[in-house]
């Protein structure tokens, strides 16, 4: 593979949620440390999922990989990061300050901006300091989902700009002299970034129309920070070998059109094409034949058939049954939460219902595919820059209304902080949210480790927002209890019929269980369960897919959905009722 023959020392793997990041990564440390290669790790993802690739437990100190010499492993633990920040920060002030000064402090430190923050600050020592990876030959980094990943790499310009212009002594982190502390260390990292020399930046995508967008919008994005050595991996490439195969052949003549149609910005980077594997990449052998460009053959299953399962289309009757209410898809990235959003906002509107469909997930396409079309519906994205906009103004119209021209001028210095973005977004959630007591509200949430960061925020966001402005929005104080609420909001867990995705959405379902909200339904996305193949790729992954779906009943959902693969992609009102629609046995095979 292109990416082991001519490896800088830094690769970081990005793209769309469920495109095979970390599969691509994994595979690229495995092969660069079987030739000999110390190699570090790194997932900055809060949902990684490196343990189950891998086969190892990992924490966030280089663990050993085992069967691969020469690779070590670690999770950036946003929540250990957190902690570890916070007391730096606030220790050397025990005992010399007030208790009440250290306390106001500690909840500072308390919101969901201070994660990112001090998650940044780890992954910052590891690329800006040579000296914390100088015995590795290479630091692969498996990154969060796009929208996150995006953050993440502009927020040492952010937060640059923002320490030179403030000269209040504080921010929204605290003090800010241990934020100056690392300013070297930001500029350096930044520089890490922009240099050819040590660092590629990969982006992964697959043969779809939306995974390719996104690859493009992220290389454009990537480009306007001066991060210019690129590479385009396409993944999981489907050829049909059964021309009697009608599924198979869909899947072909989609990922053919796809490549066909590929966005002009993506012809210039190198492009690595990857086959789809018959099976998920689990394990050292799989990574290494991944590593090799080979296709491994089939596994051999003898997981007994899933039960059948209903429709999409089975969840209405009660989803109604309120008259109004919310109704959240979540889920890791890339399972196709927009999709089942999508096709539920349009069945309600159907049904005669408003309905108010929009998304918090900044890579999210729903918009392109439904604005316009339904009388009763709604489409909206919370963008986080016109958000944090009127917030903004909003705080300088009402807190900063009494201060005096010195007064504004630090209130406006405090608001360019990059943590004004998180409080902005979650009003918007707030707000959206609040629509569910006079019609349906749809949301279709970020990507799964984004969301649970905001969903905790809720918890501390009053302390952030009182700092700032007068009080707490209603629709704030209500948010809480209205997601605990099973009567007001119904939660759609989905998921792919395999193991990362499964495993994933059990983890988020413990995460919202132990908030005190708890999931409506699971739904098992992208299936070819419900459908006949021939092709043997595609039957051995139709195996596959029978332990993953028996796990989710068995093990996990309260009650499960299955929606097919389709055919045709379900874009527009069109294919999102059909979508709806389809049962097993109605599927054209």
């Amino acid at each position: 593979m292109e990416l082991i023959e001519r490896a800088t020392r830094n690769l970081f793997f990005t793209g769309k949620g469920g495109v095979g990041k970390t599969s691509m990564a994994c595979a690229t440390a495995v092969g660069l440390a079987d030739r000999g290669r110390r190699v570090l790790l790194v997932s900055t993802d809060p949902a990684s999922n490196l343990d189950e690739v891998l086969g190892v437990a990992l924490g966030g100190s280089p663990t050993a990989v085992p069967h691969v010499a020469n690779l070590w492993a670690l999770n950036v633990d946003p929540e250990a990061a957190a902690h570890a920040y916070r007391e730096r920060m606030v220790a050397p002030y025990r005992g010399v300050l007030p208790d009440a000064t250290v306390a106001s402090m500690e909840e500072q430190f308390s919101g969901s901006c201070t994660i990112e923050i001090a998650a940044f600050d780890e992954f910052a020592r590891l690329l800006g300091d040579p000296a914390a990876t100088v015995e590795f030959d290479h630091v692969i980094f498996d990154t969060a989902p796009t929208g996150h990943t995006l953050r993440l790499l502009t927020l040492p310009s952010a937060w640059e700009g923002f320490l030179q212009e403030n000269t209040t002594g504080t921010s929204c982190l605290g003090p800010l002299a241990g934020l100056q502390a690392q300013q070297a260390l930001y500029r350096d990292t930044v520089q890490a970034l922009r240099d050819p020399e040590r660092t590629t930046l990969v982006l992964v995508t697959r043969a779809e129309p939306s995974a390719l967008r996104e690859a493009d919008r992220t290389s454009h994005e990537l480009a306007a920070l001066e991060v210019s050595n690129q590479r385009l991996v396409v993944n999981g490439i489907f050829e049909a070998s059964d021309a009697y195969d009608p599924v198979a052949v869909a899947m072909a003549r989609r990922h053919a059109d796809a490549l066909a149609n590929i966005p002009a910005n993506l012809s210039s980077p190198p492009q690595i094409r990857v086959s789809l594997a018959p099976h998920g990449m689990l394990g050292i052998e799989s990574l290494r034949a991944l590593a090799r460009g080979d296709q491994s053959p089939p596994v051999a299953r003898t997981t007994p058939d899933a039960p059948p399962l209903p429709g999409l289309e089975s969840l209405l009757d009660e989803l109604v049954a309120q008259g109004h209410g919310v109704i959240l898809t979540m889920g890791k990235g890339g399972v196709g939460k927009t999709t089942v959003a999508a096709a539920l906002a349009v069945a309600l509107a159907d049904r005669g219902f408003p309905v108010h469909l929009s998304t918090t997930d900044p890579a999210a396409h729903v918009a392109e595919t439904l604005a316009g079309e339904h009388h009763l519906l709604q489409v909206s994205r919370i963008d986080p820059q016109a958000e944090t906009a009127a917030y903004s103004q909003e705080v300088m119209d009402t807190a900063g209304a009494q201060l005096d021209v010195a007064g504004k001028a630090l209130l406006a210095e405090d608001l360019r902080s990059p943590c004004t973005e998180e409080i902005a977004v979650f009003r918007a959630f707030a707000r959206a949210v609040d629509g569910g007591a006079d019609g349906f509200v749809v949301l279709d949430t970020a990507p799964t480790g984004h969301t649970i960061l905001l969903l905790d925020s809720a918890l501390a966001y009053h302390r952030e927002v009182t700092r700032q402005a007068s009080g707490m929005p209603p629709e704030v104080e209500k948010l809480l209890p209205r997601l605990r609420d099973t009567n007001f909001t119904r939660v759609l867990i989905v998921t792919l019929p395999e193991a990362t995705p499964v495993h994933e959405a059990a983890k988020l379902q413990v995460d919202l269980q132990r908030a005190g909200i708890r999931p409506f339904a699971w739904v098992i996305n992208q299936s070819l369960t419900p459908l006949a193949v021939r092709d043997p790729v595609l039957r051995s992954r139709q195996r596959d897919e029978q332990m993953y779906i028996r796990e989710v009943v068995d093990e996990h959902a309260v009650r499960a959905v299955i929606v097919p693969w389709q055919a045709e992609p379900p874009v527009g009102r069109a294919g999102l009722t059909r979508l709806m629609s389809q049962r097993r046995e109605e599927q054209p095979v």
